[in-house]
């Protein structure tokens, strides 16, 4: 797993924690650690697919 998505995945889990903390105090804030979530899961997808189309070697033809 390349390493840009290793730190996108902490970034969200660590937004799914904020959220659920902020949530649970009450405070509305927390939408936008749930956008913060969302956008930092999609980058993680990406830069996992990337890596795997990196180690695939060129298709011929």
């Amino acid at each position: 797993m390349p390493r840009l998505a290793l730190y996108a995945l902490a970034v969200c889990l660590l937004a799914v924690a904020a959220a659920a903390v902020s949530f649970a105090q009450g405070n509305l804030l927390g939408i936008v650690w749930v956008l913060l979530a969302g956008l930092s899961s999609n980058m993680c997808w990406y830069y996992v697919r990337r890596g795997k189309q990196a180690d695939r070697p060129p298709a011929a033809g």
